[in-house]
């Protein structure tokens, strides 16, 4: 069995964009200007956030964190929106889900301009990764695919289960991973609560991408010998002999699933980290297009 290790991995991709940021300073050029909103104190969200700043600042990049407290009017979070869709020092912008139920989270996700919408979840960016056009693909999928790309874990020809239909993870990663790319070319099975013989299917598969948010869901019965595992899932548990007061769990059984698998990612420590690295490859890459009449280096 081999771990797939996300915090190396986005290490690596971190590496590589700070030499690019550096390019980019060493040029005069524009800097990627990553902004956050954050609404309300969710300790989750906060985490996460904090987590994307200090990954800006230790590649080179801008950042810019915008705090509401929970009470915070629609209209208020629309405007700051407007705001930065005009600002040219924002490269691309994010609004941290989830948000306080008197707000629309569609509403706030449809003002997001497509061409600042690093997070990838604006309907345009969906259909045109849809369809294979140039778009920002939602960070979790793009952070398993380049966990694939970079073990060298083939995906062409062979069965994968999507569990979990989510748009921020499962519909999307179901169709990356059909896609006649690199990266792709496999058949895709997506299943979800309402699926029968869920079973079954899954002890198919040659790849298990474990998406429902349900602790330990996958047991080791689930999974064919061999088979390739990555775990989405992160669910907190209270625990009180831990410090942070919470442990959290992936998706799959790990102590069980890992003695028959060839690959799996651990929860934590495996997708996590690649969802903040695919962020800023999101964020250079909004940085690029929108100053495509300078010659930026994007090697």
């Amino acid at each position: 069995m081999t771990l797939i290790d996300g915090k190396q991995t986005a290490k690596e991709i971190k590496e590589e964009l700070k030499v690019k940021v550096a390019k980019l300073k060493a040029q005069d050029h524009p800097v990627p200007h990553l902004a956050a909103i954050l609404v309300g104190n969710d300790g989750g969200s906060v985490t996460y956030v904090n987590a994307k700043v200090k990954a800006c600042a230790y590649v080179g990049m801008e950042s810019t964190l915008i705090t509401y407290d929970d009470q915070v009017m629609e209209k208020t979070l629309l405007d700051k929106i407007e705001e930065l869709n005009n600002d040219d020092n924002i490269s691309g912008f994010i609004v941290q889900l989830p948000l306080p139920k008197h707000i629309d989270e569609r509403k706030i996700t449809l003002a997001i301009s497509p061409s600042k919408d690093v997070d990838g979840f604006h309907p345009e960016n969906v259909g045109r990764m849809s369809l294979g056009l140039p778009a920002f693909v939602s960070a979790t999928p793009n952070g398993i695919l380049e966990l694939l790309k970079r073990h060298e874990i083939p995906t062409e020809g062979k069965d994968c289960v999507v569990i979990g239909r989510s748009s921020i993870v499962g519909t999307p990663m179901s169709i990356l991973l059909s896609r006649n790319t690199p990266t792709g070319n496999a058949t895709v099975t997506l299943v979800h609560s309402r699926t029968k013989k869920l079973e079954e299917i899954c002890k198919r598969a040659d790849i298990i991408i474990a998406a429902i948010g349900k602790p330990h869901f996958v047991k080791a019965e689930m999974v064919k010998e061999g088979a390739v595992v990555i775990d989405v899932g992160t669910t907190r548990v209270e625990d009180n002999t831990k410090k942070s007061g919470f442990k959290l769990y992936g998706d799959v059984d790990f102590e069980t699933v890992s003695k028959k698998v060839s690959f799996i990612s651990p929860v934590p420590g495996g997708v996590g980290p690649m969802t903040i690295a695919s962020l800023l490859l999101n964020t250079y890459k909004a940085c690029v297009q929108s100053s495509d009449k300078l010659s930026i280096p994007q090697k």
